[in-house]
Protein backbone atom coordinates (compact mmCIF):
# COMPACT_ATOMS: atom_id res chain seq x y z
CA UNK A 1 0.00 0.00 0.00
CA UNK A 2 3.23 2.32 0.46
CA UNK A 3 4.03 2.23 -3.25
CA UNK A 4 0.27 2.95 -3.58
CA UNK A 5 0.38 6.21 -2.51
CA UNK A 6 3.93 7.63 -2.76
CA UNK A 7 4.61 10.60 -3.78
CA UNK A 8 8.31 10.66 -3.51
CA UNK A 9 8.76 11.00 -7.52
CA UNK A 10 6.37 14.45 -7.98
CA UNK A 11 6.80 17.56 -7.89
CA UNK A 12 3.42 19.54 -6.06
CA UNK A 13 2.65 23.20 -6.18
CA UNK A 14 0.16 24.33 -3.48
CA UNK A 15 -1.21 27.47 -3.85
CA UNK A 16 -2.59 29.67 -0.42
CA UNK A 17 0.35 27.63 1.17
CA UNK A 18 1.31 30.07 3.39
CA UNK A 19 -1.12 29.43 6.30
CA UNK A 20 -4.55 26.85 7.08
CA UNK A 21 -5.11 23.86 4.56
CA UNK A 22 -2.44 24.54 1.93
CA UNK A 23 0.46 24.45 4.91
CA UNK A 24 -1.14 21.60 6.04
CA UNK A 25 -0.88 19.83 2.60
CA UNK A 26 2.71 21.03 2.61
CA UNK A 27 3.71 19.52 5.70
CA UNK A 28 2.29 15.71 4.55
CA UNK A 29 2.88 15.56 1.15
CA UNK A 30 6.69 16.95 1.97
CA UNK A 31 6.83 14.54 4.78
CA UNK A 32 5.83 11.46 2.50
CA UNK A 33 8.71 12.44 -0.13
CA UNK A 34 7.02 14.86 -2.91
CA UNK A 35 9.11 18.05 -3.21
CA UNK A 36 6.47 20.62 -2.98
CA UNK A 37 6.68 24.30 -4.57
CA UNK A 38 4.85 26.64 -2.05
CA UNK A 39 3.39 29.32 -3.46
CA UNK A 40 1.16 32.50 -2.21
CA UNK A 41 1.06 36.75 -2.27
CA UNK A 42 3.20 36.53 0.62
CA UNK A 43 6.47 35.17 0.84
CA UNK A 44 7.49 35.35 4.13
CA UNK A 45 5.25 32.71 5.95
CA UNK A 46 6.13 30.33 2.56
CA UNK A 47 10.10 31.19 3.56
CA UNK A 48 9.85 29.95 7.19
CA UNK A 49 7.49 26.79 6.25
CA UNK A 50 10.10 25.78 3.37
CA UNK A 51 12.95 26.12 5.97
CA UNK A 52 10.71 24.06 8.31
CA UNK A 53 10.52 21.31 5.65
CA UNK A 54 14.02 21.46 4.30
CA UNK A 55 15.37 21.02 8.11
CA UNK A 56 13.48 17.48 8.51
CA UNK A 57 14.89 15.94 5.10
CA UNK A 58 12.08 17.57 2.70
CA UNK A 59 12.70 19.69 -0.44
CA UNK A 60 11.04 22.84 -0.79
CA UNK A 61 10.71 25.88 -2.68
CA UNK A 62 9.03 29.29 -1.90
CA UNK A 63 7.34 31.30 -5.08
CA UNK A 64 5.87 34.72 -5.13
CA UNK A 65 2.12 33.82 -7.01
CA UNK A 66 -1.44 36.04 -7.02
CA UNK A 67 -3.32 33.46 -8.86
CA UNK A 68 -5.91 36.56 -9.44
CA UNK A 69 -3.03 37.97 -11.20
CA UNK A 70 -3.32 36.22 -14.49
CA UNK A 71 -0.33 37.87 -16.19
CA UNK A 72 2.06 36.70 -13.24
CA UNK A 73 1.10 32.62 -13.55
CA UNK A 74 3.65 32.07 -16.58
CA UNK A 75 6.25 33.89 -14.80
CA UNK A 76 5.14 31.76 -10.91
CA UNK A 77 5.52 28.56 -12.75
CA UNK A 78 8.54 29.46 -14.37
CA UNK A 79 10.13 30.06 -10.89
CA UNK A 80 8.80 26.95 -9.67
CA UNK A 81 10.36 24.90 -12.54
CA UNK A 82 13.50 26.30 -11.83
CA UNK A 83 13.52 25.76 -8.11
CA UNK A 84 12.35 22.22 -8.66
CA UNK A 85 11.78 21.04 -12.02
CA UNK A 86 8.12 20.39 -13.89
CA UNK A 87 5.63 20.59 -11.34
CA UNK A 88 3.51 16.93 -11.73
CA UNK A 89 0.60 17.63 -9.16
CA UNK A 90 -1.10 20.97 -8.53
CA UNK A 91 -3.05 21.55 -5.54
CA UNK A 92 -5.35 24.48 -6.61
CA UNK A 93 -5.64 25.52 -2.91
CA UNK A 94 -5.80 29.59 -2.96
CA UNK A 95 -8.61 31.65 -2.29
CA UNK A 96 -10.93 33.83 0.38
CA UNK A 97 -14.28 34.33 1.11
CA UNK A 98 -15.61 37.78 1.87
CA UNK A 99 -19.15 37.15 4.41
CA UNK A 100 -22.02 39.46 3.93
CA UNK A 101 -25.54 38.80 2.73
CA UNK A 102 -25.97 38.77 -0.82
CA UNK A 103 -27.49 42.36 -0.60
CA UNK A 104 -24.88 43.71 0.73
CA UNK A 105 -22.33 42.28 -1.41
CA UNK A 106 -20.55 44.82 -4.12
CA UNK A 107 -19.80 43.97 -7.78
CA UNK A 108 -15.67 44.96 -5.90
CA UNK A 109 -16.50 41.99 -3.29
CA UNK A 110 -17.68 39.83 -6.00
CA UNK A 111 -14.96 40.34 -8.21
CA UNK A 112 -12.29 39.72 -5.17
CA UNK A 113 -13.38 36.25 -4.60
CA UNK A 114 -14.28 35.38 -8.04
CA UNK A 115 -11.14 36.05 -9.22
CA UNK A 116 -9.02 34.88 -6.74
CA UNK A 117 -11.50 31.42 -6.34
CA UNK A 118 -12.13 30.47 -10.00
CA UNK A 119 -10.44 32.39 -12.56
CA UNK A 120 -7.67 32.24 -10.95
CA UNK A 121 -7.59 28.68 -10.42
CA UNK A 122 -8.89 27.82 -13.81
CA UNK A 123 -6.26 29.95 -15.60
CA UNK A 124 -3.66 28.54 -13.35
CA UNK A 125 -4.60 24.66 -14.34
CA UNK A 126 -4.92 25.62 -18.04
CA UNK A 127 -0.86 26.99 -18.08
CA UNK A 128 0.27 24.43 -16.46
CA UNK A 129 -1.51 21.75 -18.44
CA UNK A 130 -0.59 23.20 -21.45
CA UNK A 131 3.27 23.03 -20.21
CA UNK A 132 2.63 19.07 -19.76
CA UNK A 133 1.20 18.42 -22.87
CA UNK A 134 3.98 20.38 -24.69
CA UNK A 135 5.96 18.20 -22.50
CA UNK A 136 3.79 14.89 -23.46
CA UNK A 137 4.40 14.55 -19.55
CA UNK A 138 1.54 12.79 -17.43
CA UNK A 139 -0.40 15.30 -14.80
CA UNK A 140 -2.68 15.89 -12.15
CA UNK A 141 -4.64 18.51 -10.65
CA UNK A 142 -6.45 18.76 -7.37
CA UNK A 143 -9.03 21.53 -6.71
CA UNK A 144 -9.72 22.30 -3.51
CA UNK A 145 -13.51 23.13 -3.38
CA UNK A 146 -15.85 22.80 -0.22
CA UNK A 147 -18.84 21.37 0.88
CA UNK A 148 -20.48 24.76 -0.06
CA UNK A 149 -20.34 24.70 -3.44
CA UNK A 150 -22.71 21.51 -2.91
CA UNK A 151 -24.99 23.49 -0.83
CA UNK A 152 -25.25 26.76 0.98
CA UNK A 153 -25.34 28.73 4.10
CA UNK A 154 -26.04 32.51 4.13
CA UNK A 155 -23.80 35.17 4.02
CA UNK A 156 -21.20 33.95 1.61
CA UNK A 157 -22.57 33.83 -1.87
CA UNK A 158 -19.67 34.74 -3.83
CA UNK A 159 -18.17 31.98 -2.21
CA UNK A 160 -20.18 29.46 -2.69
CA UNK A 161 -20.77 30.53 -6.18
CA UNK A 162 -17.06 30.22 -7.25
CA UNK A 163 -16.63 26.90 -5.22
CA UNK A 164 -19.87 25.44 -7.27
CA UNK A 165 -18.18 27.12 -10.09
CA UNK A 166 -14.36 25.24 -9.56
CA UNK A 167 -16.55 21.79 -8.80
CA UNK A 168 -18.00 22.36 -12.60
CA UNK A 169 -14.66 23.08 -13.83
CA UNK A 170 -13.47 19.83 -12.54
CA UNK A 171 -15.54 17.81 -14.09
CA UNK A 172 -14.72 20.19 -17.57
CA UNK A 173 -11.56 19.95 -17.11
CA UNK A 174 -11.55 16.12 -16.42
CA UNK A 175 -12.60 15.66 -19.42
CA UNK A 176 -10.81 17.95 -21.79
CA UNK A 177 -7.80 16.51 -20.79
CA UNK A 178 -8.16 12.70 -19.47
CA UNK A 179 -6.78 11.79 -23.65
CA UNK A 180 -3.87 13.56 -22.45
CA UNK A 181 -3.26 11.65 -19.39
CA UNK A 182 -3.49 14.44 -17.17
CA UNK A 183 -6.37 13.95 -14.07
CA UNK A 184 -8.58 16.49 -12.66
CA UNK A 185 -10.40 16.02 -9.18
CA UNK A 186 -12.03 18.34 -6.83
CA UNK A 187 -11.48 18.19 -2.63
CA UNK A 188 -14.49 19.41 -0.71
CA UNK A 189 -13.88 19.67 2.61
CA UNK A 190 -16.33 20.11 5.31
CA UNK A 191 -16.12 22.84 7.85
CA UNK A 192 -12.28 22.41 8.92
CA UNK A 193 -10.85 24.50 12.65
CA UNK A 194 -8.26 26.01 11.26
CA UNK A 195 -5.95 29.24 12.65
CA UNK A 196 -8.13 31.78 10.68
CA UNK A 197 -11.49 30.26 12.39
CA UNK A 198 -10.35 28.47 15.20
CA UNK A 199 -11.70 31.38 17.64
CA UNK A 200 -15.46 31.12 16.45
CA UNK A 201 -15.92 27.73 16.92
CA UNK A 202 -16.12 28.42 20.66
CA UNK A 203 -18.59 31.52 20.09
CA UNK A 204 -22.39 30.47 20.67
CA UNK A 205 -22.91 30.41 16.49
CA UNK A 206 -19.86 27.94 16.07
CA UNK A 207 -21.25 25.58 18.79
CA UNK A 208 -24.64 25.51 16.96
CA UNK A 209 -22.74 24.88 13.49
CA UNK A 210 -21.08 22.18 14.48
CA UNK A 211 -23.92 20.65 16.05
CA UNK A 212 -25.11 20.28 12.87
CA UNK A 213 -22.64 18.01 11.39
CA UNK A 214 -23.93 14.87 11.70
CA UNK A 215 -20.30 13.12 13.51
CA UNK A 216 -20.99 16.13 16.12
CA UNK A 217 -17.54 17.98 15.40
CA UNK A 218 -15.48 20.51 13.37
CA UNK A 219 -12.88 18.60 11.42
CA UNK A 220 -9.12 19.11 12.24
CA UNK A 221 -6.85 20.06 9.15
CA UNK A 222 -5.43 16.18 9.60
CA UNK A 223 -8.48 15.23 8.88
CA UNK A 224 -7.49 15.90 5.13
CA UNK A 225 -4.41 13.96 5.21
CA UNK A 226 -6.13 10.50 3.48
CA UNK A 227 -7.73 12.27 0.95
CA UNK A 228 -5.22 14.55 -0.42
CA UNK A 229 -2.94 11.82 -0.19
CA UNK A 230 -5.02 9.76 -2.14
CA UNK A 231 -5.78 12.47 -4.96
CA UNK A 232 -1.98 13.39 -4.96
CA UNK A 233 -1.35 10.16 -5.33
CA UNK A 234 -1.29 7.23 -7.96
CA UNK A 235 -3.61 5.71 -5.94
CA UNK A 236 -6.27 7.93 -7.42
CA UNK A 237 -4.95 6.67 -10.91
CA UNK A 238 -8.33 5.83 -12.36
CA UNK A 239 -10.39 8.97 -10.95
CA UNK A 240 -10.88 12.11 -13.15
CA UNK A 241 -13.99 14.08 -12.44
CA UNK A 242 -14.58 13.17 -9.68
CA UNK A 243 -15.55 15.28 -6.00
CA UNK A 244 -13.95 13.47 -2.96
CA UNK A 245 -16.40 15.08 0.01
CA UNK A 246 -14.95 15.18 3.75
CA UNK A 247 -17.32 16.43 5.80
CA UNK A 248 -18.03 15.09 8.96
CA UNK A 249 -21.49 14.31 6.96
CA UNK A 250 -22.76 17.63 6.75
CA UNK A 251 -24.22 17.64 3.44
CA UNK A 252 -26.46 14.79 4.70
CA UNK A 253 -28.33 17.07 6.53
Amino acid sequence: MSDLFDVSKEIILITGASQGLGRQFARVLAAHGAAVVLAARQTAKLKSLAEEIKAKGGRAAAVQMDVADISGIAKALDAAEAALGPVSVLINNAGIAIEKLATEQTEADWDAVINANLKGAYFLATELSRRMILRKQPGNIVNVATVLGQGVLKAVSPYAISKAGMIQGTKAMALELAGSNIRVNALAPGYIDTEMNHDFWSTPAGERLAKRIPQRRVGAESDLDGAIMLLASNASRYMTGTVVTVDGGFLLN
